[in-house]
């Protein structure tokens, strides 16, 4: 799933469960984890700390549950029971949750033209293992792997919540939009406890509830991502969602070419070319989503696809010849 670019907070984070007064009824509270390999971290304001640990015990739950359901490297995981039935013809009784996040991925996936894919599993474990090992793939290993790829071979009954995988060998990959989509569901669950000023982050995906008491919004910096850049733009979050994706620390170099880990899910490789994409969204899963969407079409393209996703803001970077170029959809504050 995504990775930690260049987000920085600029308030300090709390020692876990430490409580610190905020205005006389609500404290400030932070709790951090590891999930979906990569850190999970969770400040809200509550009444006290029992209010405090119950609700991130509820989080935590819940985060395990979808982990199960949508995380293709677990073997036993719901997604991955769904993949082995590719090709088989059966429609497949899936869990609301699943059902949920892959009938949103097909949806942008039918709105970008493919740029965004939750088929391209096969794709993925060939592109991930080449990032690991510096092993670029052949093209008879990408050939074969982009024959089980196509969003339009997944079908999807919402009167049952059944999905069928018509292409044998199609691998479900929702690792684009599985965080986005984790963090609408902790937002979700912190709501039900009562809590609504809240500040979720998952290896970059943010999430922001009302903002902090006598506050107008929480402060994230966003940076450029160039190296030794230092230029960043200061947003104040409030019920809205931001991710930037990026290559500036997971790549691959193949003969002298530099390769983003960011998969183009048409050519079954990385780009070729510094992109970086950040979408400001009403919830997680856009904001997830369509970063890897916008990355992939560049900026050109970009400037037209962004209609197709009303009440979304992009801001995106591009360096093609040693020019850095930036364009903004819409301001951000």
């Amino acid at each position: 799933m995504n990775v930690r670019l260049t987000f920085c907070f600029l308030f300090s984070l709390v020692v876990v469960g430490t409580a610190v007064p905020a205005q006389p009824n609500l404290s400030r509270f932070s709790f951090h984890r590891g999930l979906m390999g990569t850190q999970f971290n969770v400040i809200f304001y509550a009444p006290d700390s029992l209010v405090a640990q119950r609700a991130n015990a509820a989080v935590s739950a819940r985060m395990d549950y979808l982990n199960q359901i949508m995380s293709d490297y677990l073997d036993g995981s719901e997604i991955n029971r769904l993949s082995a039935t590719a090709g088989s013809g059966k429609w497949v009784l899936v869990t609301p949750e699943l059902f949920d996040v892959l009938q949103k991925a097909k949806t942008i996936a039918r709105l970008s033209n493919g740029r965004f894919d939750p088929t391209i599993g096969q794709l993925s474990l060939l592109w991930r293992r080449a990032v690991r090992r510096k092993e670029f793939p052949t093209s008879k290993e990408r050939s074969s792997a982009r024959r089980t790829v196509g969003y339009r071979h997944m079908e999807l009954d919402s009167a049952t919540y059944s999905v069928r995988l018509l292409k044998s060998g199609t691998r479900l990959d929702v690792g684009g939009i599985g965080q986005g989509y984790a963090i609408d569901e902790a937002l979700r669950v912190l709501k039900r406890c009562g809590i609504h000023s809240a500040l979720i982050d998952i290896g970059g995906d943010i999430l922001a509830g009302d903002a902090p008491p006598n506050a107008p919004g929480w402060r994230v910096a966003i940076g450029s991502g160039q190296p030794g850049d230092a230029d960043t733009t200061t947003v104040l979050l409030k019920n809205a969602a931001i991710t930037t994706s990026g290559d500036t620390y997971r790549f691959l170099e193949y003969k002298g070419r530099r390769y983003s880990h960011i998969m183009n899910p048409r050519s079954g490789l990385g780009m070729r070319h510094f992109v970086r994409a950040t979408v400001l969204a009403l919830d997680g899963y856009h904001a997830d989503a369509l970063t890897k969407v916008f990355s992939i079409a560049g900026m050109v393209k970009s400037r037209h696809l962004v209609h197709r996703f009303p009440g979304n803001k992009l801001l995106i970077l591009e360096n093609k010849r040693g020019r850095l170029h930036k364009w903004q959809s819409a301001p951000f504050y």
